[in-house]
């Protein structure tokens, strides 16, 4: 998947070597990227699965707050010193500690996920899509069920247009997304001021009362059950939901272009114009329908739906459908577009647009199952579990290995195309993890730290068990 690092990466190329100091970038051009990255399409579906979980305003409010400077720190404090002395992409990082064949099969793993996130993003897209034509949005009980027919549809046709334009390639894709951005960023403020206009809620202390927001919640439980989202919780995910990133050094490929570490303090601006003020805005769109149209939030079978098309119609007219099915196509196509270059990663001899149409079906084919977007809360932790545990590799190859006298490096150094130490270090904390999230109910977020500070550990202790002395010529 190195050819997705340089793709991605702000300056391109540079995929098995340090990039150049004439290749660095400023601040600005991060501050630019993590804007238009953060506020996407998936704010539309996490912000009202806060409500329909039942988390409390004042808990939403302090949590996102503590949680997302967290992650602004894990970004700036964890990645941002190892991206700017190595200067490698994550892949090849990994590729020089564990091995190319390892390598593959992280990659794999990677790109399969992609396909998942990118398929809730053809769903949101083609919730929007259809409130014009009077399709609806049915989630169904059984977590693999189809929907309706008509949205099934609507689905796969909206699969095949964002294939097709990821497989053009990725500036075509990036360059709309950055003019996309300021524009997505405006109507989503939108829709938090006029959802608040809609319910009375016209200064502080209404607000800070918070009782159209307990008459939400009340109305949700009424038709779904009893619920509750902790503060913690709330912490937790806005801290985790991209652990993949930061504590899974994903972004060692965006910051070894940067010029200093001050650009490390750019994903402020996605946590807190997306993951804190879309957030919330996203979830005073279900307020507002609950209040004014309660008849509209409630499916087929009778409980509460987040519909991100029809919330964003009901509020802001032919606006909010635009900006939701944007939304939604520049998180899937780039989304498309990496999961694509991760399976030419396995199978390196085949073409990019053929592993990214490929890409493209595996993801729309995930999005006619709309409980996988329903289920967005606990899948961004779930894949932060997975993905997460390789970064751990990384910081103690970085920091550890040398003072307790072993190789970093250790595959480049001997030669190896698979570190069975990394492997079984990576494996067996997020097998229990996905244990504990899958069959015994744990919140998915809370496994991701325990699972990468454990991996971390058993990497160095496996490395002092299986590391041998390399041969004089294995780096060369």
């Amino acid at each position: 998947m190195t050819e997705e690092a340089s793709s991605s990466a702000p300056g391109g190329e540079f995929e098995r070597e340090p990039v150049p100091d004439s290749a660095l970038l400023g601040s600005g051009k991060f501050w630019g990227m993590y804007a238009g990255e953060h506020a996407a399409g998936t704010e539309f579906m996490i912000g009202p699965l806060f409500l329909a979980a039942g988390a409390s305003l004042s808990d939403l409010i302090l949590g996102l707050l503590l949680g997302n400077i967290l992650a602004v720190l894990t970004w700036r404090l964890l990645v941002v010193p190892i991206a700017m002395a190595k200067r490698f992409t994550l892949y090849y990082q990994l590729e020089r500690i564990s091995g190319g064949s390892l390598v593959k099969f992280y990659n794999l793993v990677n790109g399969l996920l992609f396909c998942f996130l990118a398929g809730a993003m053809v769903t949101v897209s083609a919730s929007a899509v259809g409130v014009p034509f009077g399709i609806t949005f049915d989630v169904p009980e059984n977590m693999f069920g189809l929907s309706n027919l008509s949205f099934t549809g609507l689905v796969a046709i909206t699969g095949v247009i964002i294939s097709a334009v990821a497989a053009g390639g990725y500036e075509r894709v990036a360059r709309f997304a950055n003019i996309a951005a300021p524009w997505m960023i405006a109507v989503f403020a939108a829709c938090g001021i006029v959802s608040l206009a809609r319910m009375g809620v016209t200064n502080g202390a209404a607000f800070s009362e918070g009782k159209f927001w307990d008459d939400a919640i009340a109305f949700v439980q009424q038709k779904n059950g009893p619920g509750e989202f902790s503060f913690w919780q709330i912490v937790v995910f806005a801290w985790l939901c991209n652990g993949a990133m930061h504590f899974g050094m994903a972004d060692l490929t965006i910051f070894r272009f940067a010029q200093s570490k001050a650009s490390g303090w750019a994903p402020a601006i996605g946590m807190f114009l997306g993951h804190y003020m879309a957030w919330i805005a996203a979830a005073l769109l279900l307020a507002a329908l609950i209040k004014i149209q309660p008849d509209l939030a409630v499916g087929d079978d009778g409980k509460v739906t987040a519909n991100p098309g029809l919330l964003a119609f009901d509020s802001l007219g032919w606006a909010g459908i635009i900006c939701v099915v944007i939304a939604g196509w520049t998180t899937a196509n780039p989304t498309i577009y990496r999961a694509g270059l991760a399976f030419q990663g396995v199978l390196p001899k085949s073409s990019r647009t053929a592993m990214t149409l490929v890409a493209g079906a595996v993801a729309t084919i995930a999005g006619a199952f709309p409980n996988l977007s329903a289920q967005l809360l606990g899948f961004v932790g779930t894949y932060g579990t997975v993905l997460g545990p390789m970064g751990a590799v990384i910081f103690v190859d970085f920091y550890l290995m040398k003072r307790f006298g072993l190789s970093d490096e250790y595959a480049l150094q001997s030669g190896s195309q698979f570190n069975v130490a990394v492997l079984i270090a990576w494996l067996l904390p997020v097998a229990v993890g996905l244990y504990l999230i899958l069959w015994q109910g744990v919140f998915a977020a809370y496994a991701v730290i325990p699972c990468w500070i454990v991996c971390g550990l058993l990497y160095l202790f496996l490395s002092k068990l299986t590391q041998k002395e390399p041969s004089p010529h294995a780096a060369s």
